[in-house]
């Protein structure tokens, strides 16, 4: 049975990838009046956020206790690292492996904006997921950060520029004709679902259809993670936060490694690196905030034993040390080469291997267990409404 739920979560993850790209295609078409940057941060970003939604939905709505949270958070904040740490280093090793050049450089005001927005967000998630109850009020919050975030960008955007968007279409159209070839079943069991929806040059209509059907695919693959996450868990005999914070959130976020790739193969490092944190805003805010929203609105409040406690509030204070450091590596070179690269993916190591640790009740995982514990212990003083 082990051997199955690890074989069904690869099988989702195949899913989601292929079914993201449908959306992607959409989803950008229906953006593509939004400037370099902020598509990366908002559309790009809740294109590829997709999946991170659907599965902390259905981790609420089908363990329906306290698992169910523990694993929507395990696989938004652990997809929010993920995010924050392997994309921008695959990003940097692709295009320097391929010899694109030789080093990546992306916009300070993006990685500002973005970064700062980042660490907002989940500064204010420590303060609000608190305590052994959740209601509908901490999702609202939650959800309130994202419209804040969402307003900003759109109102701040610069004006794109036609003539930019007219070549990229004239790309598009004509990679479309070259998928347009292959027959209908290929294209049905590979799931490369834009050329059975798009027949001729994209509309707004064509691009509504394919963005649905995706949504319906990755809505479907994202049950089965959920439960084959369960599946394998109960077989383990171990929490589902542990199975969530690993290997959910890397299934969810192949979309936005995959969107970042294709961003940063084309130059457009702006967008590669502002679709990582775009994300991992979308995640903690929107892809957290309205299912707990949505979830205690229906069946009440939340109410979460001690170990779940525990776990998410180490977690939550993990991801904001974490960010900070991925922020430095950032912003501490105008370049970011190599280096960068192999010490973002060398934090990702740590946290994976803490995660593991923690599972396994290991010594040097438990002590930085009780590290984590008496900062959360430190920030409960000032959480006055609990």
């Amino acid at each position: 049975m082990i051997l199955i739920s690890i074989l069904l979560i690869a099988l989702c993850c195949v899913i989601i990838w292929r079914a993201s790209d449908g959306f992607e295609a959409a989803s950008e078409y229906l953006g593509r009046n939004l400037s370099e940057g902020v598509r990366g941060a908002t559309i790009n970003a809740i294109g590829s956020s997709m999946p991170e939604l659907f599965t902390t939905l259905f981790f609420l709505f089908v363990l329906k206790d306290k698992d169910g949270f523990a694993g929507g958070i395990g696989t938004t904040a652990g997809s929010a690292i993920f995010n924050g740490m392997i994309i921008p280093a695959v990003v940097i090793l692709v295009v320097v492996l391929k010899g694109i050049t030789s080093h990546v450089e992306v916009s300070k005001k993006v990685l500002l904006r973005d970064g700062i927005s980042l660490l907002i967000c989940e500064f204010i998630l420590i303060f609000v997921v608190g305590g052994e109850t959740l209601n509908w009020t901490h999702g609202l919050v939650l959800m309130g950060m994202y419209a804040i975030y969402s307003i900003y960008m759109l109102t701040s955007m610069k004006n794109v520029a036609v003539g930019a968007d007219e070549e990229e279409e004239e790309e598009e159209d004509e990679e479309e004709e070259e998928n347009k070839e292959s027959g209908f079943l290929k294209n049905f069991f590979t799931l490369d679902l834009e050329p059975i929806f798009i027949k001729g040059a994209i509309t707004s209509k064509s691009a509504w259809s394919l963005l649905v059907f995706a949504m319906l695919i990755i809505g479907s693959a994202c049950m089965l993670l959920v439960k084959a996450c369960e599946w394998l868990g109960d077989e383990l005999n171990i929490p589902i936060y542990f199975i969530a914070v690993i290997l959910a959130s890397a299934a969810t976020s192949v979309p936005d490694t995959i969107l970042s790739m294709k961003d940063a193969k084309k130059g457009n490092y702006d967008d590669a690196v502002s679709n990582a944190l775009g994300s991992n805003i979308f995640d903690v805010c929107f892809a957290l905030g309205l299912p707990l929203f949505l979830f205690t609105l229906i069946y009440g409040p939340i109410q979460m034993s001690a170990e779940t406690v525990v776990n998410i509030s180490e977690l939550r204070i993990l991801l904001f040390i974490l960010t900070f450091i991925a922020f430095i590596i950032y912003i501490a070179k105008r370049k970011m080469g190599v280096l960068s690269a192999v010490l973002l993916l060398s934090i990702y190591l740590l946290f994976t291997l803490y995660i593991l640790g923690r599972s396994l009740d290991s010594d040097i995982a438990t002590e930085i267990s009780l590290w984590l514990q008496s900062i959360n212990e430190f920030v409960n003083q000032f959480r006055f409404w609990t």
